[in-house]
């Protein structure tokens, strides 16, 4: 079967994204960096199913954003020489949709939803027996003249991403064969990443500058690539392409992204914390309107990496920020204003 003559249903949150997906996603397991058990478990998966002559058992692939899901199933439809079909949670918004992907699929075909926590619960209903028994229901008419079609559907693997995994129901679920979770990766993988990418874009740059970048980079992948992209455009305008410690860190400093990746909303959270709220413990609802964020941004793209890094700590009454909070925002913790009037 020839790759290059995949017919490919793409939904794009960013044109960014869509060309460094191009440029930058990797074609082997080789060239997939980090994640390593993962990859052991995924390459039994694929030669298991190579040899009894079926398609790869249905996947599920969770964690938080830019930890590499969507390149994870790329790569699997390539190991496994099949198309490989793109759509999102949120661009299926009616049984009719998913119909009209599910009945188009050819056999061993390859199903990637994105953000499948977004998928509504008429639609996971739809899904049940095509994962499981390979047939579609579908109900035609209304009332009493309402029937009933099942069609039967070509052997097929979805492969769902989410980043909030307690969002999908517990029987769609269920029906994953292999359930898998991408963690952040480590400054090694990163830097390893950014000198691969910086490669194939034909940017010169020095370990000095790898490493400042792969410091910011939230220990996320595309983190890394927006970086390293980002320090190229101004290598470029201000110096002579070759991206060195100077640069990378001007280039952070242009974007307001300090030293360990921290942006400007990641500190407006902590300030709001300790400033407005003593340092917490304070609600998630009351942290958004104070920081004029929502919710959800701040639960999916700022908390994780925060905790990460030990400076937000989530109790039941709330989030409260930690000692290298304020050690890092050069502020006085409540401890240390203590200790110094005792």
């Amino acid at each position: 079967m020839n790759l290059s003559n995949k017919q490919v249903l793409v939904v794009d949150k960013d044109p960014e994204d869509k060309v460094m997906n191009l440029t930058l996603r990797p074609k082997t397991w080789d060239e997939y960096i980090g994640q390593n058990l993962l990859k052991k478990n995924l390459k039994i998966l694929i030669e298991a199913a190579k040899k009894r002559n079926e398609p790869v058992e249905h996947v599920l692939l969770s964690g938080p954003a830019g930890l590499g899901k969507t390149s994870m199933a790329h790569l699997l439809a390539r190991e496994m020489n099949t198309n490989i079909r793109v759509t999102s949670g949120p661009a299926i918004e009616r049984v009719g949709d998913l119909a009209s992907i599910l009945t188009n699929l050819l056999p061993r075909d390859i199903l990637f939803i994105d953000e499948a926590h977004r998928l509504n619960k008429m639609i996971e209903e739809v899904l049940y027996p095509a994962m499981e028994s390979r047939t579609l229901d579908i109900i035609i008419g209304k009332g009493p003249s309402a029937r009933t079609i099942q069609i039967e559907l070509p052997p097929f693997t979805l492969i769902a991403a989410t980043t909030r995994t307690a969002l999908l129901s517990s029987p769609l679920r269920s029906r994953f064969g292999g359930v898998f979770r991408l963690d952040f990766y480590n400054n090694e993988d990163i830097e390893k990443i950014i000198n691969r990418s910086a490669n194939l874009l034909s940017v010169g740059i020095t370990p000095g500058a790898v490493q400042m970048l792969a410091q910011s980079s939230r220990f996320t992948p595309r983190a890394a690539n927006r970086l390293l992209k980002r320090a190229r455009d101004y290598a470029q305008v201000h110096g002579t392409g070759t991206i060195n410690e100077t640069y990378a860190r001007q280039a952070l400093d242009l974007m307001e992204i300090d030293a360990l990746g921290l942006e400007p909303m990641d500190r407006r959270i902590l300030e709001v914390i300790i400033k407005k709220f003593s340092g917490g413990p304070v609600g998630i609802q009351s942290l958004a309107a104070a920081a004029a964020e929502e919710e959800d941004a701040i639960e999916e793209v700022y908390e994780p990496y925060l905790m990460q890094l030990g400076f937000l700590e989530r109790t039941p009454r709330g989030r409260m920020a930690t000692e290298r909070a304020y050690q890092h925002l050069g502020l006085k913790s409540p401890v240390a204003q203590k200790t110094l009037l005792t």
